[in-house]
């Protein structure tokens, strides 16, 4: 065993230790629709993970307390879109409370399975919600897969020190 650096105090856990360490994780930035009651919803998640890829599932987490929850509580499909660094505003629109998310400065249109599909994003998928994982004042949705186009254009959008920005080389 080699001698290491003196550590930092630690903090006790809480919400805003959570929060803190997490602002200094980069992560990917995704749009997740829905569609419930004849109206699209959305919002933008940096929880979107690949769980498998036989079958192929994927999960984000969503708040309960999230104005898109009520219809994502019971929507049997979900979109998934992957953001480009082109497409901030779209993300801020997807995260920003109150947001018109799909007037008319959002080109969509409904996809497979009714699902709403944004345009001009590098990729996207509709899935199937197979559970809903109760998690804090979250739920985790796993989803499989059902159709998808990965051919859009563009490098990723990804989510660091609480802002949206691009990948540097």
């Amino acid at each position: 065993m080699t001698a290491s650096p003196e550590l930092a105090p630690s903090l006790a856990a809480s919400p805003e230790l959570l929060r803190s360490v997490f602002r200094r994780h980069a992560a990917g930035v995704a749009v997740i629709t829905a569609t419930g009651d004849g109206r699209p919803v959305g919002f933008t998640a940096t929880s979107l993970n690949s769980v498998a890829a036989e079958p192929p599932l994927i999960s984000f987490g969503i708040g309960t307390s999230s104005s898109s929850w009520p219809v994502l509580a019971g929507a049997e499909h979900v979109g998934v879109h992957i953001l480009g660094e082109h497409q901030q505003e779209l993300a801020a629109t997807f995260a920003r409370s109150g947001a018109d998310r799909f007037g008319p400065s959002t080109d969509w249109s409904s996809g497979p399975e009714g699902v709403p599909v944004l345009a001009g994003v590098p990729a996207w998928l509709v899935c199937r919600v197979v559970a809903r994982v109760p998690a804090g004042d979250h739920r985790i949705v796993i989803a499989e897969a059902v159709a998808g186009d990965p051919s859009g254009a563009g490098r990723p959008l990804v989510y660091h020190q609480g802002r949206f920005t691009a990948l540097r080389d």
